[in-house]
């Protein structure tokens, strides 16, 4: 049976571009660049969700219903997703044994794109320090001598990217990186089914609504009905500067 015209759900993927998402908690990658991820499959490309936690300590959901939720949610995207739990939710710590952790996965998995929440302070605590953990994990992945990450041999990522889960990409963590802005409005229904199936995060709050107002927002400044940021931990490399097309401003 074929994809759905605005999803890759349940394609393979048609390329070697491999990209990966971590979140601290099932639904931060979701809510926090889904519409970034379903554009990535449309185009055939490999996307693996990755959630340091099951959402132990949530009010609402147990892990065993987040779980299912972060499944169907993946495959909704055309993703995959797996679970690297490590402290628990609630209890991420940053320390070398967990940026090991993370960067065996990436040997193993691979990826050429890895994006990790904003590293700006925010309401829950894991957020900032996953990203932290990330930025070391995508560092220490290409050290050849390094032992402790795993099997698999040294990886180098050609890029890592920051996303923002709650509001508050404007701080300092990441106000000196370049933002790219990704026009998700032909994704937009698959992105919505993936924030539908974390219902049990909804249920005190609506963010779906909250997260289709932000990027309707972020959309009408660069003239779509919808996208999504992203904050490149790197300054971005160019042969000229006649390569880079397109603008956020309406001139």
């Amino acid at each position: 049976m074929s994809a759905p015209r605005d999803a890759a759900e349940g394609t393979r993927p048609a390329s070697d571009v491999r990209l990966l998402a971590i979140g601290a908690h099932p639904d931060d990658v979701e809510f926090g660049c889904g519409g970034i991820l379903a554009v990535e499959t449309a185009r055939g490309h490999a996307v693996t969700i990755m959630s340091l936690s099951r959402g132990e300590s949530a009010t609402s959901g147990t892990p065993e219903t987040r779980q299912r939720e972060a499944e169907a949610a993946a495959k909704a995207l055309g993703a995959s997703v797996e679970f690297l739990p490590l402290e628990g939710d609630g209890r991420l710590e940053y320390r070398p044994q967990n940026a090991l952790a993370i960067a065996a996965a990436i040997r193993r998995l691979r990826p050429r794109i890895v994006l990790a929440p904003s590293p700006d302070e925010d309401q829950h605590p894991d957020h900032a320090k996953a990203a932290r953990l990330v930025r070391d994990a995508a560092r220490l992945a290409r050290y050849g001598g390094l032992t402790g990450a795993g099997p698999d041999p040294a990886h180098a990522i050609d890029a890592l990217y920051f996303y923002d889960i709650t509001g508050v990409g404007q701080g300092t963590a990441v106000a000196h990186l370049a933002r790219i802005v990704v026009d998700v409005t032909p994704a937009l229904a698959a992105w919505k089914r993936a924030m539908e199936c974390h219902a049990s995060q909804q249920a005190t709050r609506n963010y779906l609504d909250l997260m289709l107002a932000r990027s309707r927002a972020l959309g009408a400044a660069i003239g779509v009905e919808h996208a999504q940021a992203a904050w490149a931990n790197d300054s971005i490399r160019l042969g000229a500067l006649s390569d880079l097309r397109g603008s956020a401003r309406l001139f």
